[in-house]
């Protein structure tokens, strides 16, 4: 099961209004995708990187377009949705919540 965090889902929600001011169309299209990408991944867990910053193989990151999609693996078929983020932005470790 793949789940998303409230904070991710909040992000996914700014991307969409933020590319909704010019085009729609374009903002529900790069929503929906940013949500089809993490489909499977509790499947195959291991599918994206291990994020640099983190360096802990638990936490993993996909990339489609200008996006970096955070993951944790909490389990072999449980993974959570973390953080929505522009790959251009400074990743704040303190702002990306995780349950211990």
């Amino acid at each position: 099961m793949v789940k998303w965090t409230a904070h991710a889902k909040a992000q996914l929600r700014h991307i969409y209004n933020y590319i909704a001011q010019d085009s729609p169309l374009y903002a529900t299209r790069v929503s929906e995708e940013l949500v089809q990408k993490t489909f499977g991944l509790d499947e195959l867990p291991r599918t994206g990187h291990k994020v640099p910053e983190l360096n802990e193989d638990a936490v993993r990151e996909l990339r489609l377009y200008s996006y970096r999609i955070l993951y944790e693996i909490k389990s072999d078929n449980f993974i959570e949705v973390l953080a929505v983020i522009h790959k251009r932005r400074h990743l704040e470790l303190e702002n990306i919540p995780r349950e211990q």
